[in-house]
């Protein structure tokens, strides 16, 4: 396997008494997309403070490219691109001027892309950013990001304060990065965009990680739903293993089932006749919530 492109290891970091990382292990590789999310106060901004080498931790280790967080931030930055979620700008600059700033500060300065992603993202660079609204400092950032041939683009809520249009431009700008083997970590709120872009998610909870898979195995965790209408009623169904929630819908019956249960669920379904069958896996929503509400109870 190839050398990933950010670690952690039994990741730690404290504030006197308060631990607000406990063992945080993750692993980024190349041309991944990596979502992380939790809860405001979960610990996913602190976690990227000590990536960034804003923070050193108490304990544990973190690198980027091979190299140590802390001691090498001057040499890794050059080849990262970060955007936090709420983003400050040089008042007296235009929109353009820092732009141009990110940009030389990595390598790598691509002039058309720069115009095409100003175009995309449809923010005036020569505008002075003390006049920009939140969404078009945000917009500033990330053109700011895309223009630059960054091998990591670190996200902390990266989307805060823009409209679903360009919700959809970043998302499209994030597919690019990773198709020309890039490397992106994801932290947000939004979890259909989390969903729809990563590759692997991890689940922060009070500054220690509670999941960590591919939405694939992630919902082998938990429950499907599924609708069904059969020629004769379906005998024993709460019975079957893994059954959850049956209530019946129109002509048929609608349940929860544990999605390792499916494969025998359907072959009982079978003996009755099907004559219509919707199967609809748990959302990432879903999939949060259920583990909230399990480390709750």
């Amino acid at each position: 396997m190839a050398q990933a492109m950010l670690q952690t290891v039994n990741l730690t970091k404290n504030y006197g008494q308060f631990i607000a990382l406990k063992d945080v292990n993750l692993s980024v590789q190349p041309g991944e997309v990596y979502g992380f999310i939790g809860p405001n106060g979960a610990g996913k901004t602190t976690t990227i403070r000590v990536l960034l080498g804003i923070l050193k931790a108490t304990k544990g280790s973190a690198s980027i490219f091979g190299r140590d967080v802390w001691k090498d931030a001057v040499e890794i930055h050059k080849n990262v691109a970060y955007v936090p979620g709420d983003v400050n700008l040089w008042s007296n600059l235009t929109g353009g001027e820092v732009i141009d700033l990110f940009v030389r500060l990595r390598k790598g300065k691509n002039e058309s892309r720069k115009k095409e992603l100003i175009q995309k993202f449809d923010i005036d660079p020569t505008k002075k950013c003390r006049t920009y609204s939140k969404g078009n400092r945000q917009k500033v950032a990330l053109v700011a990001a895309f223009s630059s041939d960054a091998d990591l683009y670190i996200l902390d809520e990266p989307t805060s304060g823009l409209d679903p249009l360009m919700e959809k431009v970043f998302q499209e700008c994030v597919l690019e990065v990773k198709n020309a083997g890039k490397s992106v970590f994801l932290s947000s709120h939004i979890l259909q965009e989390v969903e729809r872009l990563c590759d692997k998610v991890s689940i922060i909870r009070e500054g220690r990680i509670i999941e960590t898979g591919t939405m694939a195995e992630l919902r082998h965790l938990t429950r499907t739903s599924v609708s069904a209408e059969t020629e004769r009623p379906i005998e024993n169904l709460a019975e079957a293993p893994g059954i959850h929630d049956i209530r019946k819908s129109n002509n048929g019956v609608v349940f929860a089932v544990d999605t390792k249960e499916i494969n025998s669920v359907m072959a009982h379904l079978t003996k009755f006749g099907i004559i219509k069958l919707e199967c609809t896996p748990p959302t990432l929503e879903e999939l949060f919530m259920s583990h909230y509400e399990n480390i709750r109870g």
